[in-house]
């Protein structure tokens, strides 16, 4: 970002100020061939302030910029092409990697603010599926990348741990259960209840009233539907906890459904004082505005819904966590949800509503269709990452089967080859899902940069690389890639962090593995002896850089694999 910031204060002086210094950055462009330069400035804008032609303005502002860090700029038709001093900035750019280490890219731009991240959430008394991975590994990501950027994330892990589903759970239960075999293989025989429930009450529709029922009775606080649904909910927590152990997951809070049962009263009170409810057929509702439709708060039965919920638990975590930004990582169907809700707080005057994102991300799609818990079409998260990790340990012990701890990196590969699946795509499409393509050691995936790494990191052991030595660094052709790669990580975070969109760090951490991987194929880094140690200062920054973008996106970085 340095150099751009000099590249648009001069652009700023030459300019006569007709843009801001912030519109400057943000015109400015990368060039798609190295030979145009390492950045460009289109004059098209400015043209049309000045009513002079955007080739003339060019050529005139280009014979007005003059700095240390430029090796040369030019007019090329309508653009300003800049050439970075590639000694300079090389030596300034791995300088400040290998100084700073880890802490290189970090910001302040949260100025310690709290954020509150609605992540994972999977349903209680139901295994962790591969649907449930996205809002995990996503909002994961957006936490780490917000605490490197200055913030304060507060991981929130909104259990599914109250509804309807419950009441079917527990007439299934009763109905079909055997407690030998549930309290043996607790998840998959309550799931088995659950799809035979369903399947049932296609025959027999009525099970859906028993099923009501039995709700309502744990609503009443029925003692034998309570303990069955404190015995579903520990169950799945210690599942959970397994699989989120795993992927080294953690949360700040694990306040579910239920913990707000006693706080939406105190909501639809609130509404009733601000006069904002209003009845429609029955129900409770709050108009939100002319383009959305009516927010409903209580059911014609006087029962409660997901907004009356979303809204007490909204007020609490301001209460408790005073937010700055409040993010809900929810899937792309809930956005009309989301968007009544915030109108709401708005509407109940709470201006800090504008400061709520809804984080969308598309769905996890098995053969091009939406898996379904309901229809038992459903792949379980803990099987695809004990399948994942048995294939790497695999790699491991037919490519390197002297290895050390091989089955700590195996999972660190599997595990990790499942997350960067998903975190690379644009989170707001939808994915289908392919084993075979998360374990791939070549092309876009976690696997290749890990392994670049590890290979950076024998490199480092075989030339016995000592990083304080006094050498320069060496910048030819090969080399210069890196050195612009390695120069735009503090970029590619702050893109993550303004667009909530961890694939930035994804996509940059695979560029700069090409990147490397190219330079180690043109460059015999360990032959030439003089300059040994000045290239494997570079190679250290890559491995430095490479490490801190797995990490911000809750991978692990092996040093050998």
């Amino acid at each position: 970002m340095k150099y751009i910031n000099l590249f648009a204060q001069e652009l700023y002086a030459a300019c006569d100020e007709k843009l801001g210094k912030e519109e400057i950055v943000q015109r400015i462009e990368k060039p798609k061939h190295e030979e145009l330069g390492d950045y460009a400035f289109p004059c098209f804008d400015l043209a049309r302030m000045k009513r002079e032609t955007p080739k003339r303005i060019a050529a005139n502002i280009a014979s007005r910029i003059h700095s240390a860090h430029f090796e040369k700029v030019e007019a090329v038709g309508p653009y300003i092409n800049v050439f970075l001093k590639k000694e300079t900035v090389a030596y300034e750019v791995v300088r400040k990697i290998l100084q700073e280490g880890s802490h290189y890219g970090t910001s302040n731009l949260g100025k310690g603010g709290a954020v509150t991240i609605d992540l994972s959430s999977p349903n209680i008394a139901k295994p962790f599926s591969m649907g449930h991975l996205r809002s995990t590994v996503i909002g994961n990501a957006l936490a780490l990348i917000l605490e490197k950027s200055g913030y304060r994330p507060v991981r929130i892990n909104h259990l599914g741990d109250w509804g309807t589903q419950f009441g079917k759970l527990i007439t299934a239960y009763r109905k079909w259960g055997n407690e030998a075999q549930v309290r043996q293989n607790t998840i998959k025989e309550l799931l088995a209840l659950y799809i035979k429930f369903h399947e049932e009450a296609d025959l027999t529709p009525s099970l859906l009233d028993d099923g009501r029922k039995a709700f309502k009775s744990l609503e009443e606080g029925d003692p034998d539907a309570v303990a069955l649904w404190k015995w579903f909910r520990e169950e799945s927590l210690q599942e959970f906890n397994r699989i989120y152990q795993l992927m080294g997951i953690t949360f700040d809070s694990t306040n579910g459904e239920a913990f707000y049962n006693d706080k939406m009263q105190c909501v639809v009170e609130l509404l009733e004082e601000k006069e904002l409810l209003t009845e429609s057929q029955g129900a409770m509702v709050v108009e939100v505005d002319d383009h959305l439709p009516p927010c409903l708060i209580k059911k014609k039965d006087g029962a409660t819904l997901y907004a009356t919920r979303d809204l007490a638990a909204a007020l609490y975590r301001y209460e408790t966590y005073g937010f700055n930004q409040a993010l809900y990582v929810v899937g792309n169907e809930q956005s009309l949800h989301f968007k009544q809700v915030f109108k709401v707080l708005k509407k109940m005057g709470y201006e800090w509503a504008d400061q709520m994102h809804h984080i969308t991300f598309g769905m996890m799609l098995k053969d091009g269709k939406k898996m379904s818990t309901r229809k038992g079409k459903v792949v379980l998260l803990e099987e695809v990452l004990k399948e994942a990790i048995a294939l790497a340990k695999e790699n491991i012990n037919t490519k390197n089967p002297l290895l050390k701890n091989k089955q700590i990196i195996a999972e660190q590969i599997g595990v990790g080859a499942v997350m960067f699946h998903d975190l690379k795509n644009d989170r707001r499409n939808d994915i289908d899902f392919s084993l075979e393509d998360m374990l791939r050691v070549e092309g876009e995936t976690g696997p290749y940069v890990q392994y670049t790494n590890a290979r950076a990191c024998s490199i480092l052991r075989k030339g016995q690389f000592q990083s304080e030595k006094n050498s320069s660094i060496i910048v030819d052709k090969e080399a210069w890639p890196i050195i612009t790669r390695l120069n735009e990580f503090p970029m590619a975070v702050n893109r993550a962090v303004k667009e909530y969109d961890p694939s930035q760090v994804a996509k940059y951490v695979l560029d700069l593995s090409r990147s490397f991987n190219k330079y180690y194929g043109q460059t015999r880094i360990l032959d030439d002896k003089t300059h040994m140690n000045a290239r494997l200062k570079l190679v250290s920054a890559v491995s430095i850089v490479l490490t801190e973008g797995l990490r911000l996106l809750g991978l692990h970085a092996p040093e050998e694999m």
